[in-house]
C-alpha cells in the first residue's frame, strides 16, 4: 500500500491556550483510531525550533535557510490504499488540530 505523509506548517496551529488539552485529546484520539484501523505508521509535533543543516560535505549550520517560508509542525505517516482514504485521515487529523494539513505521497523504493 501508499504510504503518505500528512503535515502541518509549524505556527498554524492557532487557538487559545486553554483549549491545548482538548486539542491533544482530539489528536490523540485520531491516531489511536489510525492504530486500532492498522493504517498508523509514525508521527509527532516537532520541537518549535530553527533547524540544523547539515550539507553535503558534511559542513553544519543553523537553519532553515532564508528563503524558507514555513517549517514543519509536525507530521503523521500512514500506509492506506488509496489518495482518497489518505485524504480521509488528513480530515479527520485537521479537525483535531485545528488546522488545515498537506498530504503527499511517499516515493515507493523497489528495492524494498
Amino acid at each position: 500500500m501508499p504510504r503518505y505523509v500528512i503535515s502541518f506548517d509549524d505556527g498554524s496551529m492557532v487557538f487559545p491556550k486553554e483549549d491545548l488539552p482538548d486539542v491533544a485529546r482530539a489528536s490523540h484520539a485520531v491516531v489511536d483510531e489510525a492504530k486500532a484501523a492498522g493504517v498508523w505508521v509514525f508521527g509527532g509535533g516537532l520541537v518549535t525550533q530553527r533547524a540544523t543543516i547539515v550539507d553535503t560535505d558534511g559542513t553544519v549550520s543553523d537553519g532553515p535557510f532564508p528563503e524558507t517560508k514555513a517549517v514543519i509542525g509536525g507530521f503523521s505517516v500512514i500506509d492506506v490504499p488509496s489518495h482518497q482514504d489518505a485524504l480521509a485521515w488528513a480530515a479527520k487529523i485537521a479537525a483535531a488540530c485545528r488546522c488545515a494539513q498537506e498530504v503527499r505521497v511517499i516515493m515507493d523504493d523497489p528495492d524494498v
